[in-house]
């Protein structure tokens, strides 16, 4: 007999919580992504977002912002790198899903050398 979110079986009333983690195979609970893997994500979110206030300044001021943009470059790539740092301590965590810890890990390091190379093409002119 179904009465609201609780299910009857064999005498035993299980609530809704109980149902979610008995419906997996061999009973065990869902597995959830990684904590420190999704900081990954939003580390490398936070530095896209960065790299690209740090364009729309130098567009709207015509390309006399160096020291803005200089500094969105550099705040960005801390961030890159506390990302990475984020994303390989994701996967240290036990019994977790670690696909948010890869894909942060990847577009970190992606930031990263795409930062170094803009950096490295803006000292040699």
């Amino acid at each position: 007999m179904m009465a609201g979110n609780k299910k009857q079986t064999k005498g035993r009333t299980l609530k809704k919580a109980e149902k979610k983690r008995s419906a997996r195979k061999y009973g065990q609970a869902p597995l959830k992504h990684s904590h420190m893997g999704t900081h990954s994500c939003w580390y490398a979110l936070t530095s896209v977002v960065l790299i690209l206030a740090a364009l729309g300044i130098a567009f709207r001021m015509h390309g006399e912002a160096a020291g803005y943009v200089g500094g969105f470059g550099v705040v960005a790539a801390v961030f890159s790198v506390l990302g990475v740092r984020a994303g390989v301590k994701g996967l240290r965590e036990r019994e977790k899903k670690y696909i948010s810890c890869r894909l942060g890990i990847a577009a970190n390091i992606l930031l990263l050398l795409s930062l170094a190379v803009i950096f490295t093409g803006g000292l040699r002119t």
